[in-house]
């Protein structure tokens, strides 16, 4: 069954097709958009290996002139080395301003083809074909591309919307199980931000940290109920002005501890659940929810099996990275923490010494 679900903007929308085995269909889905021939696929040689050959096979079906360039996996290849490296292929296989770029991967590879197409001519086509949770409920949507600089996540990047966004499910049957539960991080915040009837689907579901242990309904709610809400949000604020920032809850001290362990040491959606831990924990000190709210959420968090426990950091180099955070606002840092489960505000009124409490609390 086919789900489309529209991301509506005012210069640049786009549909999100979510269908079980729709990799295969890529090149008819893209032939509808009347792209230009050329495309070059960008992926990483493990779901290249596994993916690859599908992904390609579909788009010269149709007629597309295909390439493809691979990086490899990682956090720390995401550097505008290795967007350079793109550019040469894109250059050695001539692409033009009508041309393409499919990012077939997680969120990485997302980010990077994104950024890639956005600067590459100025800006080409770009097709979003991920194979994470991760990225298929959250990554892959919005149109945020870029890569890391030495000292923040994410610093450098354009906002850049996709033509289209792919989601097969049944890709999930190779994703490592860590991947997989870093991307109930990522879901698990869409129940507190914005739906908590998916909030209570997840508290009611037997098990969350294995493709395997969910049964294909509770997936596919999770994966259309999660697109919707980003879709939802992005399409009333594109660039991030306002509403969108609702959707960084718990990446404020996720940056900071991805940024401080060196990208490699613990992945994206491992760090956003232990921010969400201590982003409910500023919360309950300002009286915004309560401390069984917390529970609930950091009991969800746990059963997703992720850690809850933030790792010992430094916290002034904590404080500093914060700093740099792109949600800095007039020199304040701004938070997005829950009221209750379902809604959240967005606020400076977080100070050092609250961050540091809520650090000692929260650490190992």
């Amino acid at each position: 069954m086919l789900t489309r679900i529209p991301v509506t903007l005012p210069d640049r929308s786009y549909d999100i097709l979510i269908e079980s085995g729709g990799l295969a269909e890529l090149g008819t889905r893209m032939g509808s958009l009347k792209l230009g021939k050329k495309v070059l696929l960008v992926s990483n040689p493990d779901i290249f290996d596994y993916y690859g050959k599908i992904a390609l096979y579909s788009l010269e079906k149709a007629g597309f002139d295909v390439s493809y360039h691979l990086i490899p996996a990682g956090e720390n290849y995401k550097t505008l080395e290795s967007i350079e490296r793109i550019y040469d292929t894109a250059l050695d296989r001539r692409l033009e301003r009508s041309s393409t770029m499919v990012a077939l991967g997680g969120g990485v590879i997302g980010d990077m083809t994104g950024f890639a197409a956005a600067t590459w001519l100025r800006g080409i086509h770009f097709v979003q074909v991920p194979t994470s949770l991760l990225a298929m409920v959250d990554a892959s949507i919005g149109g945020k591309t870029g890569v890391n600089h030495p000292r923040g996540k994410n610093l450098i990047g354009a906002f850049y919307q996709p033509r289209l966004v792919l989601i097969d499910p049944a890709v999930l049957k190779t994703l490592p199980e860590r991947e997989f539960r870093a991307g109930m991080a990522e879901v698990i915040k869409y129940g507190v931000i914005r739906d908590a009837d998916l909030f209570d689907r997840l508290e009611a579901a037997p098990k969350l940290d294995r493709f395997t242990d969910l049964d294909r309904e509770l997936l596919q709610t999770i994966i259309t109920r999660s697109c919707q809400a980003k879709a939802d949000v992005v399409s009333e604020d594109e660039k991030e002005s306002g509403l969108r920032a609702i959707l960084n809850y718990g990446h404020t001290i996720a940056h900071a501890i991805e940024s401080l362990t060196g990208y490699s040491a613990i992945n994206h959606g491992e760090a956003v659940g232990m921010g969400m831990v201590a982003a409910g924990a500023i919360a309950v000190r300002l009286g915004l929810w309560t401390e069984e709210e917390a529970r609930r959420q950091n009991a969800l968090i746990r059963k997703a099996g992720l850690e809850t426990r933030i790792p010992p950091l430094d916290v002034g180099e904590v404080l500093d990275t914060l700093t740099t955070d792109k949600k800095v606002k007039a020199g304040k840092v701004r938070f997005i923490l829950p009221t209750s489960i379902g809604t959240v505000e967005i606020t400076d009124r977080v100070t050092p010494d609250l961050v540091r409490e809520v650090l000692a609390e929260t650490g190992k």
